[in-house]
């Protein structure tokens, strides 16, 4: 256990702050040799095979090129539930976590029927079905990569969700669409002038495709999402957004001036605004439409 440590601590002091390697550390221990920190703690002279040393130089080596240490493992855990994760998917963030939390306390005890956009690793369908027995969701993306991602995490999870392919600033969606009492999506938002303000271990390994818009036009996907929602939100239904927190007084003047009503800007737990709720009533759709 000791040689492993060292391998760990070696590797990564250079390149990781201290409790960032310990946290790091939890995870490969829990991945190559099934033990909790509570079990490594109590295991300090246990011999570790030659084989698992192997694969833990090889992950270490693979975080100094600053490769995310969730698709080195293939699975991250996402409220409450361990989800595949690989290149075709961003990683959950805990931001779309306090999204997710959001919904479930606005529909505890109720039956909703959710379409998520954008859905990428499935990670905000497959917590609301799991978290609202009665709901029903579906999520759509362009990526046919990331769909099957989603898919597998669906059937990992055990819950039943359907994941479509969909390219929403080119009007492609399925062939037919239901009305849903919310619709919820984390699309891209940011800008391409951020991208040099960001960590490598995002831009060089995460999705470009589901991060970046361009500066011209920092609310296409919310504009494109909104008027959809026009048409296939239930009178009375929500529209819920992560955004990003340069723009949260644009995206909600912009759902304003489509005829959605009762917006809520909220900000994360870092006091950043970051989430955008608005509801929608099909009486305000002569508003909307510009």
């Amino acid at each position: 256990m000791q040689t492993a440590k060292k391998i760990i601590l070696d590797h990564l002091t250079p390149y990781y702050g201290k409790q960032e390697i310990e946290s790091i550390s939890k995870l490969i221990f829990e991945k190559v040799l099934g033990l909790s920190r509570l079990q490594v703690h109590l295991n300090q002279h246990t011999t570790i095979s030659a084989a698992n040393l192997a694969q833990i130089k090889e992950i270490t080596d693979r975080l100094i090129r600053f490769e995310p240490i969730q698709y080195i493992l293939g699975e991250t855990e996402f409220y409450g539930s361990i989800l595949k994760v690989n290149r075709a998917v961003l990683i959950p963030r805990p931001e779309t976590e306090e999204l997710v939390d959001w919904i479930i306390h606005d529909y505890k005890d109720l039956a909703p029927s959710i379409l998520d956009i954008g859905t990428g690793s499935g990670c905000i369908p497959i917590s609301l079905v799991k978290n609202l027995p009665c709901a029903s969701a579906e999520g759509w993306d362009i990526s046919a990569d990331a769909l099957v991602v989603a898919k597998e995490n669906a059937k990992m999870n055990h819950v039943e969700t359907d994941f479509l392919y969909a390219d929403i600033l080119n009007l492609v969606y399925p062939s037919q669409i239901e009305k849903f009492d919310i619709i919820v999506s984390n699309p891209p938002y940011v800008t391409t002038s951020e991208q040099p303000l960001m960590l490598k271990n995002v831009t060089d390994f995460e999705p470009s495709v589901a991060l970046f818009v361009p500066d011209a036009d920092p609310l296409i996907f919310y504009r494109a999402i909104a008027d959809l929602a026009i048409q296939h939100l239930k009178r009375g239904g929500n529209l819920y957004f992560e955004i990003n927190e340069r723009y949260g007084n644009k995206v909600v003047e912009l759902l304003s001036s489509k005829g959605f009503f009762k917006t809520d800007l909220k900000k994360d737990i870092n006091g950043k605004d970051r989430m955008i709720k608005a509801g929608w009533d099909e009486g305000n759709a002569t508003a909307g439409r510009r």
